[in-house]
């Protein structure tokens, strides 16, 4: 949902026609007589040489985007978003635990700063989105609208509705709004596998506030996976259209004007558009619509594996004829993979017959799986192929609870000011939720080497690594204590979800 305040524009799009053509000289020779006596001198008729049979006139003509724009355009919306009121002043810009600061870091622009007099206005920001259903179903990106207070959705005929958030896939990046309105225009749906690097494709979206603006290029290329958190799992389309902030959540669409994408995120060193841009591919997303409107979450599959990719030195050492599949790493023990017979060193090439060509394929066909379903896993096992029939179950998703600010007793507020973090005690209640044996969370992260570590609120303190000693930590005085003992670094032994992790903090 971060994105800069709008700026109402449209920006047109041309067809260009390059017309090429050669030509070359006339052959025709005039016969010289004159070298002969008493011979008459005549001149030869000169003839015309059909243009035709000289050169022929090609005209290349680059694709007419307008009557695109013009058919799906209608159907592609402007999402204004106003976010919860942050409830810490005093801090310039967004931290990393600010719900907005995924939409910039994603595009690499500066976070906005704070209000007259050390308040902390509302964030504000815009996306875009697209109506798929005539009575005001919308999709857009789930950073676009996660956690706002207010969206407001306008219309290319100027009309605007107050948007209901039905749900949010964080995993996905998919989100599904919905406006009080009738026979509203809406986009075809079509189909992301049947794309192919160097077709034409177009977005159409809100970039920096410029409402319905249309840009174009090609396919570079399809299933990429994208090294950012919660991703791993969608088949992204990379293009090279020009997407910049605003277009989060507008629709890629394909020259016969079928929505094959979501227009999700770019890659950029400089904040704006640099040639790279990603795409959902609308299956995966039609997927998550359809169960975020009928209840309200997303159910993904799991084996319980640990993979990596396999490349020609790992081909070679294996067997293979060349560098495919997914190398398993690791079995969860008593995990469903486990239970089939999956071993560490096997490499899976294909799931229910679909090939895997790569290891980043794997996740994205699993979790789309059904929990309780089972498929069939092809793996290499020593030289041959062998078939495992395994039961696919339900990965869940990471506990995302919002912890209170309340600050903690006893050395808080030395402890807070040192690693930049507030924490307190969990309750009975709270541990059990977060199935952990710790009993110490963070509550806040204002700044300093927390900030710099990538702490979050949530965090459950578990240990303190300092001065080549480890110990447990149990309470807010006994974490206070081991700071002030640190050096100028200590590291704290953390769960996030079902993860325990250091995190090393530079004190200083």
């Amino acid at each position: 949902m971060r994105s800069p305040h709008p700026v109402r524009r449209t920006v047109s799009v041309l067809s260009v026609l390059v017309a090429l053509a050669a030509c070359t000289g006339d052959s025709n020779a005039q016969t010289d007589t004159s070298s002969r006596p008493n011979a008459a001198v005549q001149q030869a008729p000169q003839q015309q040489v059909p243009a035709a049979s000289a050169s022929q006139a090609r005209t290349v003509a680059l694709p007419d985007f307008a009557p695109l724009v013009e058919q799906v355009g209608p159907a592609v919306v402007n999402v204004e978003v106003i976010g919860e009121t942050p409830t810490t002043s005093g801090i310039p810009g967004l931290s990393p635990n600010d719900p907005f600061y995924e939409f910039f870091r994603r595009f690499g622009i500066p976070a906005p700063g704070q209000g007259p007099q050390g308040s902390v206005p509302p964030p504000r920001g815009a996306g875009s989105g697209f109506i798929v259903s005539p009575d005001g179903y919308i999709l857009t990106n789930a950073h676009v609208v996660d956690r706002a207070a207010q969206v407001t959705v306008k219309l290319t005929d100027r009309r605007e509705f107050v948007a209901k958030v039905v749900g949010v896939d964080t995993r996905s990046d998919v989100a599904v709004i919905k406006i009080d309105a009738e026979n509203l225009p809406t986009v075809r749906i079509g189909n992301a596998s049947e794309l192919r690097p160097g077709e034409w494709v177009l977005a159409i979206g809100s970039p920096f506030g410029l409402e319905n603006s249309a840009t174009a290029g090609i396919v570079s290329a399809t299933s990429r996976t994208v090294p950012v958190e919660q991703s791993s799992y969608v088949p992204f389309i990379q293009t090279d259209v020009a997407v910049n902030p605003g277009n989060s959540g507008g629709p890629l669409i394909n020259m016969r004007g079928e929505v094959v994408g979501i227009n999700s995120m770019i890659f950029s060193r400089t904040g704006g558009y640099m040639g790279v841009s990603f795409a959902i591919p609308i299956d995966v997303a039609m997927d998550v619509r359809e169960q975020l409107i009928s209840q309200g979450y997303v159910t993904r599959g799991r084996i319980g594996v640990q993979i990596q990719e396999v490349n020609a030195q790992f081909a070679k050492s294996f067997g293979l004829d060349r560098p495919r599949g997914a190398l398993v790493g690791s079995v969860e023990k008593g995990g469903p993979a486990d239970k089939a017979g999956v071993q560490p060193g096997d490499v899976i090439l294909a799931v229910n017959g679909r090939n895997v060509e790569t290891s980043s394929e794997l996740p994205g066909i699993i979790m789309r799986m059904k929990p309780g379903t089972t498929a069939k896993l092809t793996v290499w096992r020593n030289g041959k192929p062998v078939d495992l029939n395994v039961q696919i179950a339900q990965l869940e998703e990471p506990n995302q609870q919002r912890v209170s600010a309340r600050d903690g007793a006893g050395g808080g507020n030395e402890t807070a000011a040192r690693l930049g973090l507030t924490v307190r005690q969990l309750t009975p209640q709270e541990k059990q939720q977060l199935e952990t044996e710790g009993n110490l969370v963070v509550a806040q992260v204002s700044g300093g080497p927390a900030l710099a570590a990538g702490i979050r609120p949530g965090d459950v303190i578990l240990g303190v690594a300092a001065n080549g000693r480890t110990s447990r930590v149990n309470t807010v005085q006994e974490l206070a204590e081991a700071t002030k003992k640190a050096g100028d670094a200590m590291a704290l032994l953390i769960q996030r979800g079902d993860t325990q992790i250091f995190i090393p903090l530079r004190l200083g």
